[in-house]
């Protein structure tokens, strides 16, 4: 399970280092009382102690997953429309996941419940039905990670990459722990290459994702002016498709 994949971040930005912060299967069990592992290469594995945040099958995972080719999901928002354009080719695994929950209505009235406005990390997070950053979808599956990443600028090290605005990613809460949260890149961000990226925010969602970071992080009484939390514009995926 996905569990508050952006909680971390004040701490290790302070250290110097970024991070993102992740039903009955048709498929046959791996052994008695083990997880039930779908058969295919994406190997979709269940998480018995982290059921799904909305019920929903393991996505299917024929012989050849579909590696060619884009395909459009709309982010129907309260605030507008967020065009993504997803890239067989780059995560394939990641792509059949994110089409399987789509089709299956798992975003669908659910919130962004994180926004990072940190100099090096901009970022909109959503996909956990129960908006708390803990909830995904009762599987994971492997990291499907980017290789050809510049450096980014931002890091004198070379340690950190280039999550360039408009990237379209999985959070996660480590290696090989995607589910069903995401995060969309509205400004140039410096992340270890550790998070799949899966597509690309089309010009009208990025044009949407302005808006959300423009109104900025929603206060709380402890923190008047904070830089990682809710939008202070709720922002709810009504529908997605």
């Amino acid at each position: 399970m996905v569990r508050s994949q952006l909680a971390a971040i004040a701490i290790t930005i302070a250290a110097g280092v970024a991070a993102v912060a992740v039903a009955a299967p048709p498929a046959g069990a791996t052994g008695e009382g083990a997880p039930v592992v779908t058969n295919g290469p994406c190997q979709y594995t269940q998480t018995p102690d982290d059921p799904p945040a909305r019920p929903v099958s393991l996505p299917p995972d024929p012989r050849h997953t579909p590696d060619r080719g884009t395909v459009t999901v709309t982010l129907l928002t309260n605030l507008g429309l967020i065009p993504l354009a997803l890239d067989h080719a780059a995560a394939p695994c990641t792509v059949q996941s994110f089409l399987h929950l789509t089709r299956h209505g798992f975003y669908n009235r659910t919130v962004c419940h994180r926004l990072t406005t940190y100099p090096t990390l901009k970022v909109l997070q959503c996909g956990d039905p129960t908006g708390t950053g803990e909830g995904g979808p009762g599987y994971r599956y492997k990291d499907e990670l980017p290789t050809n990443l510049p450096p980014a600028p931002t890091d004198p090290t070379g340690v950190r990459r280039l999550y360039a605005r408009g990237v379209l990613a999985m959070a996660n809460a480590g290696p090989d722990t995607n589910g069903s949260q995401f995060f969309l890149v509205f400004a140039d961000s410096a992340l270890r290459p550790n998070y799949t990226i899966f597509g690309s925010v089309r010009p009208l969602g990025l044009h949407t994702l302005d808006r959300i970071a423009a109104g900025g992080v929603a206060p709380t009484p402890d923190d008047p002016a904070p830089v990682d939390g809710a939008p202070a514009l709720r922002t709810e995926i009504c529908l997605a498709i």
